[in-house]
C-alpha cells in the first residue's frame, strides 16, 4: 500500500514539477490500451463528420463543390434525348441542381446517423488500425457501416428529394421519354444513385479530416486525440 502511495506522490510530483519535454515523455511512457486506441480513432472519426456535414449541408455544399452528383449514364440518355423539345431543353441543369439542393438537406440529419454508427462500431484490431494507412479508420467505418448507413440515410435522402421537387420532375421527364417513338422505356432509380454519391462525399470529407489528424498535430484538438496519436507518430 505505501509503495503505490509513495508511486503516486512521485507522479504528481512530476506532473507539476517537469518541463514540458520531461512531461511528453512521462506521458509516453504510459501505456495505450486497445480501448485507448478505439475511442481515439472514434473521436477522430467523430470530428470529421461534424467537419463533413457543415460542409455538405451548406448551400452549395455539393452543388458548387467537387462533390457535386452527376447524373448516371442511363439517366443522361433520357435528357440528352430530351433536350430537343419544348419545355425539357434545359432538363439536365434543372435535375442536377434538384438533386444536389437535396443532397444539401439531407446531409443535415447525417451526423446523428454517422455518430450512431460510429459510437456502436467495434474495432476487432484498433492498434492495427492506428498504425495502418492513413485513411485506415475512415475505410474501417465505410466497410463495418456502408450498409447500415444506406439504410437509415436513403429514406432522408428520399424525403428532401421530394421537398425539392426532384422526383416529381424526374417522373415527368421519364414519363415523357417513354412516349417518344421507337425509344427503349426505361426508369432510372435516381434515389439509389443520389445516396450512394451522397455517403461518397461524406465519407471522402471523413478521410479527409482523419488524414489531417495523423499529419497535423495542431488539429489533435482533444488529449485523447494527442494521447492515441502519438503512438502512430512512433514517439
Amino acid at each position: 500500500m505505501m509503495k503505490k502511495y509513495l508511486t503516486l506522490l512521485f507522479t504528481t510530483m512530476c506532473l507539476f514539477s517537469c518541463d514540458p519535454a520531461a512531461l511528453d515523455k512521462l506521458m509516453q511512457a504510459v501505456p495505450l490500451s486497445n480501448v485507448d486506441v478505439a475511442n481515439g480513432l472514434k473521436e477522430a472519426l467523430n470530428f470529421g463528420v461534424d467537419d463533413a456535414v457543415k460542409f455538405l449541408s451548406a448551400e452549395d455544399g455539393y452543388f458548387g463543390s467537387p462533390y457535386k452528383i452527376l447524373l448516371p449514364a442511363e439517366a443522361r440518355q433520357v435528357t440528352d434525348k430530351l433536350s430537343k423539345i419544348p419545355g425539357f431543353s434545359n432538363v439536365e441543369n434543372e435535375i442536377i441542381k434538384k438533386i444536389n439542393r437535396a443532397a444539401e438537406d439531407a446531409a443535415k440529419s447525417a451526423g446523428p446517423i454517422f455518430l450512431s454508427a460510429i459510437k456502436n462500431m467495434t474495432f476487432d484490431d484498433a492498434m492495427n488500425i492506428l498504425m495502418g494507412q492513413q485513411n485506415a479508420a475512415t475505410q474501417y467505418l465505410n466497410t463495418n457501416t456502408n450498409t447500415a448507413l444506406y439504410g437509415e440515410f436513403n429514406p432522408v435522402i428520399n424525403t428532401s428529394l421530394n421537398k425539392f421537387n426532384a422526383l416529381g420532375y424526374w417522373a415527368d421527364a421519364v414519363n415523357t421519354y417513354n412516349k417518344i417513338p421507337f425509344v427503349d422505356k426505361i426508369n432510372p432509380d435516381l434515389s439509389d444513385h443520389i445516396t450512394n454519391k451522397a455517403l461518397e462525399g461524406l465519407f471522402s470529407l471523413v478521410e479527409k479530416k482523419e488524414l489531417g489528424i495523423r499529419t497535423d498535430i495542431s488539429q489533435r484538438s482533444t488529449e485523447l486525440l494527442k494521447k492515441v496519436f502519438q503512438k502512430q507518430d512512433g514517439n
